[in-house]
């Protein structure tokens, strides 16, 4: 190898080295893991006022008002919360955060009667899975429920399995795929719909 050709080679190595840095400027966030980090400040107490803080999911842009009974909060260690539409979207926020340790998770509460379902952490609930009860995100439900006789109670009326959490996510994992194709295919025809109205 000739000079001129090791010196080519040589500047080539130093301009693939320098990209890495260079393309983490560029980005400023976007393209790598940090643009998923939880938007809204830290709060100790992010299950307190949970739908005034987190109106809006920020994995589909679903109002959690409107889906308050399948509704859940991921609250990380570092006080820094996700309020998500699903278990469907929370499970995209445990993914996306696999470097955030989790210090409680919330969910609708399916066994209180009130008009917008009270939190409760997803350790002190089980879950409905795969009933006949429409699901949100997701064509096969998973619904939780903090008292047992309320459980059984939907499940004798819906049918599907109960389940702890950890089921309940594994489903929402596993479904996920099927889901995904789902929602595009929804979205599609609702875009299609909007396009045929008249205006």
């Amino acid at each position: 190898m000739n000079r001129r050709d090791l010196l080519k080679l040589s500047v080539a190595a130093v301009g693939l080295v320098a990209l890495p840095s260079q393309a983490a400027e560029s980005c400023a966030g976007d393209g790598t893991p940090a643009q998923f980090v939880p938007k809204k400040a830290p709060d100790a107490k992010a299950f307190e006022n949970d739908i005034e803080k987190y109106a809006k999911c920020p994995y589909c842009g679903m109002d959690r008002k409107q889906y308050h009974h399948s509704r859940m909060v991921v609250h990380y260690s570092d006080d820094i919360a996700d309020g998500t539409c699903s278990i469907h979207c929370a499970a995209i926020s445990l993914s996306l955060n696999v470097d955030r340790e989790p210090k409680a998770i919330y969910v609708g509460d399916n066994a209180s009667a009130a008009e917008i379902k009270p939190l409760v952490e997803v350790g002190k609930a089980s879950f409905l899975i795969g009933s006949s009860i429409k699901g949100v995100m997701t064509k096969r439900s998973k619904v939780a429920y903090s008292d047992e006789a309320a459980l059984k109670a939907s499940q004798a009326t819906n049918g599907g399995e109960p389940g702890n959490f950890d089921a309940a996510l594994l489903a929402a994992y596993t479904d996920m795929a099927q889901d995904v194709s789902m929602i595009r295919k929804n979205r599609e025809e609702r875009r299609k719909k909007m396009m045929m109205k008249p205006s």
